[in-house]
């Protein structure tokens, strides 16, 4: 597999980890990262729908998925680990602009998930900057379609 692929492959996996894991385990172990704290604005920090069962999730993820690709685990879980940090980071800046959670936000959802761990592990994935651009739109790409496939199958609450 072409190395562009099996990264998006990786992304797809760290990012639809903790999708999957709230489909096998219910509501067990699914605290929110923010304790339920709110901020001056009155909004939530990150909200519900992250947990700390979602963000070990996706490091797990990562770390099972990454030597199946022939990467380290350990780059697995750094991808999961910076995956998530840019999905908390997408989340919190939706709730500051007053986004209901779960709400569709074509780029913002998408990208600093699948860029920040490229970027952080370039050196040891060895892309470039024009690679790592690609690989994030392709992720756009697949994310857009898989979601719609978990959608119908029931796994995902709503379809992007």
């Amino acid at each position: 597999m072409p190395e562009p692929f099996k990264l998006v492959f990786l992304l797809v996996v760290v990012n639809g980890a903790p999708i999957m894991a709230r489909r096998l385990l219910g509501e067990r172990l699914s605290q929110p990262l923010d304790g339920g704290l709110r901020l001056t604005d009155g909004r939530r920090l990150f909200g519900d729908s992250k947990t700390w069962r979602g963000f070990v999730a996706g490091m797990l993820g990562g770390a099972i998925a990454a030597p199946l690709l022939g990467y380290p685990a350990l780059t697995g879980i750094a991808f999961g680990l910076l995956a998530m940090l840019g999905d908390l980071a997408s989340s919190f800046v939706k709730r500051r602009l007053g986004l209901a959670p779960s709400s569709q936000t074509l780029g913002l959802d998408q990208i600093p998930e699948s860029a920040l761990p490229l970027w952080f592990t370039r050196e040891s994935t060895g892309l470039s900057s024009d690679q790592i651009w690609t690989i994030v739109a392709l992720f756009i790409l697949a994310e857009l379609f898989i979601s719609r496939v978990l959608f119908i199958l029931g796994i995902r609450k709503r379809p992007y």
